[in-house]
């Protein structure tokens, strides 16, 4: 990675971001839910990037909106992507026909329309932050065990993993001594892939009227492009901030790839 320009270019793009979101609201300079002048104001010296449609600072809400915004993509993807390492390793050690019907039941889930599903259950239980993560974690879950399961796969049928199991070695060891560590490079790429999507999708529903906030950058955006040709960067610049964030993810993601293929 120390040589992969794109791979560290990516990684200091997305953590920006970050650092971005968590300092944010202490630096915010007014407070993100005041109205502060008229609505769509130009930028001036007093609000660099204007107001918004109901004319509160943009600079504000942007400082502010990100910070939860980030924190459920992380904690969804985590999740997710945690139950769909269990799923795969289940998966791929359960006899034939068991495992037959589970990855048949399992692929059944990966084609469900996530979205469609998210809006029903969020229209149903409301979109609070744990709602949103659990909505978007589930839709991980079958998606991550397809992949891991074929990386245990390969685990379990080298020659170490049988010896361990002839020694009388349980599955709580063989999975933390044996799979976990061979296993580890498609884990962290599954993670970088899925915290993308997921601030994907979390945008998409903020976009729709299901973000957990109002002021998060999903949000921003449906409010204000109503005003985009009045005043085009109160939509603008939560795109860019979510825009820097997942090509920087990306590349990272792809400089990670490279580095772990080489490395193997």
């Amino acid at each position: 990675m120390r040589h992969d320009a794109r791979g560290l270019t990516g990684g200091a793009l997305a953590l920006a971001v970050v650092l971005l979101a968590l300092v944010g609201p202490l630096v915010a300079p007014h407070d993100p839910g005041a109205f502060v002048g008229r609505p769509f104001q130009s930028p001036d010296s007093a609000h660099p990037l204007g107001l918004d449609v109901l004319g509160r600072d943009v600079l504000s809400s942007l400082l502010s909106g990100g910070l939860l915004f980030l924190a459920e993509a992380v904690a969804a993807t985590i999740i997710g992507v945690g139950l769909g390492v269990l799923a795969g390793t289940v998966l791929a050690t359960l006899p034939r026909k068991p495992a037959d019907i589970a990855l048949s039941f399992n692929d059944a889930l990966i084609v469900l329309p996530q979205i469609i599903i998210a809006l029903l259950v969020l229209t149903r239980l409301g979109s609070s932050p744990f709602t949103l993560i659990a909505v978007i974690a589930f839709a991980h879950v079958p998606q991550s065990a397809r992949v891991v399961r074929v990386a245990v796969q390969r685990v379990t049928s080298e020659g170490y993993f049988e010896a361990a199991r002839g020694f009388g070695a349980r599955w709580g060891w063989l999975f933390w001594r044996e799979i976990m560590p061979n296993i580890t490079g498609v884990v962290v790429i599954e993670l970088s892939i899925r915290l993308a999507i997921s601030s994907v999708v979390l945008a998409t529903l903020s976009y729709l009227g299901f973000g957990a906030t109002a002021d998060d950058w999903g949000s921003m955006i449906h409010q204000n492009q109503g005003g985009l040709t009045i005043q085009p960067l109160a939509v603008l610049a939560p795109v860019a901030a979510l825009g820097c964030f997942l090509v920087g993810a990306n590349l990272f993601r792809d400089g990670l790839s490279r580095a772990l293929a080489k490395g193997a």
